[in-house]
């Protein structure tokens, strides 16, 4: 009960902390996702000290995680906000409010599987992979964690996930062709299928 109290509901999704700006001038928010406290066992008894895992997004594509460790709680979540503001990324959205594609991510034993959505359907995910969501700025998607329920792991695994996206004007490029070529040969694809079921 103690813990629940110490953490904010932290295995719930986190709690949203102050909106600071980044160097760019853009607005970010954090959200603590989980906080533990860990002793270290020396000659003269235990030393305690809390770790803290923090998610930071601009909810316009941006999004970073970090882990800090310190023997006070601002201190570690302090810690952990600069290492997540480090490392952030940019994903790629469909229409500013969902995946382009289904993906699945996995880092140890964490294993989870984003799925884009249809406007309308919100965020349906649970505990940290909600604050990545929520920080990130996606509005509908449907997540689901099929392995360890370890925040560090759920977290990371998620991460991997959103480095795989790809939108179509990146997957183009790669290739050498236009947007157009993509989608137009998927539709006369789909057309071919639908003649030779009749």
């Amino acid at each position: 009960m103690a813990r629940e109290q110490r953490d904010g509901g932290g295995g719930r999704g986190g709690r949203e902390r102050e909106r600071e700006r980044d160097a760019h001038g853009e607005e970010l928010i954090d959200k603590l996702v989980h906080i533990n406290r860990v002793a270290k066992v020396v000659k003269g008894g235990r030393r305690f000290a809390f770790a803290a895992l923090v998610v930071v997004g601009d909810q316009k594509g941006r999004v970073g995680y970090g882990a800090g460790k310190a023997k006070e709680v601002p201190e570690a979540i302090r810690k952990a906000t600069d290492r997540a503001k480090r490392t952030m990324i940019r994903v790629p959205m469909k229409e500013g409010r969902t995946l382009h594609h289904d993906v699945q991510g996995r880092f140890g034993a964490g294993s989870v599987v984003l799925r884009s959505a249809p406007a309308g359907t919100g965020i349906i995910a649970g505990g940290p992979l909600r604050a990545v969501f929520e920080t990130l700025g996606i509005g509908d998607v449907v997540a689901k964690s099929l392995g360890s329920r370890n925040p560090h792991n759920m977290v990371k695994a998620t991460f991997e996930a959103l480095t795989a996206c790809a939108s179509p004007r990146s997957v183009a490029t790669r290739r050498g062709k236009k947007v157009a070529d993509l989608y137009g040969k998927r539709e006369g694809h789909d057309n071919a299928v639908e003649t030779a079921d009749v």
